[in-house]
């Protein structure tokens, strides 16, 4: 067995994501580590179901003797076996999030050669994690690029507290990662504002919609409102979305309670502001999602927004497994270089 790797759950932003990278490539390395301190600066530290749930579904795919997976645990030791592509379906129980649960187990569904198909029961649009739609619309269209075979699909909708929510992922067989220089936009090919209600009056993603587009200035623009009927739960969000040639951005605002309809649309115009003061074509977001399968794929590049202290975390554990250099490089005009080079 390879030499146990040891991992301070607490470093950089101390989350979840230490644990999920951690999961994902110790499945593809077949490197077991011990993780201690996990989650730590978070308000709830320990293992909750979502983490719990994606650290069970690592384990399942990777035959892995564990030892610390239960609710509240603070470490983890986690000892990787043979990985074996097949069909998976795990439930959360709770309206965590689907979409991180993947996490875990897609970085082995990339590097395999063989067709996988996992289901994930849960919540599908949840505040603090990639929505179901972020991944249909920017981050499976890169791993496209890149030579992955991959597909998600959103089979039901789930929110918070409800949840209820079926997320799904396909991998065909075959496809190899490659390298993917992303550096610039190029032309904006559509624009779109939208928002969801679920079990929730039209009337919220009218106005939501209302502000976006008058806060941009769209006059031509396409606009989107859902009304989803079969949810376990209410639910709102409204989002922007604007297609580049060679990239897609996506900008999301969540409905809370006690939250008006035009302080949500603000939340998600806030960000696509952001983005718009420059030129680079990778929101923060997608650069959290993007640094794993190119460390995977053995290097690439791509200009972003400064990289939060989410993406400097993931970056830091990625290179505890793999022989990649990941570095930061401010530009004069507020973007940065993301490069990642093989060892």
């Amino acid at each position: 067995m390879s030499e146990l790797l040891h991992i301070d759950g607490s470093q950089g932003e101390g989350g979840g994501q230490v644990l999920r990278t951690a999961l994902g490539l110790s499945l593809v390395t077949g490197r077991p580590f011990q993780i201690d301190a996990i989650r730590a600066r978070r308000r709830k530290p320990g293992l909750m179901r979502q983490h719990l749930t994606a650290v069970k579904a690592a384990g399942e795919v990777g035959r892995a003797r564990l030892r610390g997976a239960e609710l509240g645990s603070m470490s983890l030791r986690f000892e990787p076996g043979e990985v074996r592509a097949g069909e998976y379906e795990f439930r959360i129980g709770t309206a965590g999030s689907t979409n991180l649960v993947l996490q875990a187990v897609l970085p082995a569904m990339l590097v395999s050669d063989q067709a996988w198909f996992v289901r994930i029961h849960g919540g599908t649009h949840n505040r603090m994690a990639p929505t179901a739609p972020f991944l249909t619309h920017c981050f499976v269209p890169m791993l496209d690029r890149m030579g992955a075979r991959v597909s998600v699909h959103l089979e039901r909708a789930g929110f918070y507290p409800a949840g209820g929510g079926i997320l799904s992922c396909q991998k065909r067989a075959g496809g190899q990662l490659a390298p993917l220089d992303i550096l610039e936009r190029g032309k904006l090919l559509e624009k779109e504002a939208g928002a969801l209600v679920a079990q929730l009056s039209r009337s919220i993603a009218q106005r939501e919609i209302a502000v976006i587009t008058k806060e941009l200035s769209w006059q031509k623009n396409r606009t989107i409102i859902e009304e989803i009927e079969d949810s376990q739960g209410p639910g709102n969000l409204c989002w922007i979305r604007m297609a580049y040639e060679h990239s897609t951005a996506w900008f999301t605002g969540f409905g809370e309670q006690r939250k008006s309809a035009e302080r949500v649309a603000h939340s998600c115009l806030d960000e696509a502001k952001a983005f718009l003061a420059h030129d680079a074509p990778i929101e923060k977001h997608l650069c959290d999602q993007l640094l794993l399968p190119m460390a995977l794929a053995g290097g690439g590049s791509f200009r972003t927004t400064a990289p939060t202290p989410h993406s400097l975390t993931n970056a830091e554990v990625i290179q505890s497994f793999l022989p990649i250099d990941i570095r930061f490089e401010k530009e004069p005009d507020r973007a940065w270089l993301v490069t990642l080079t093989a060892q």
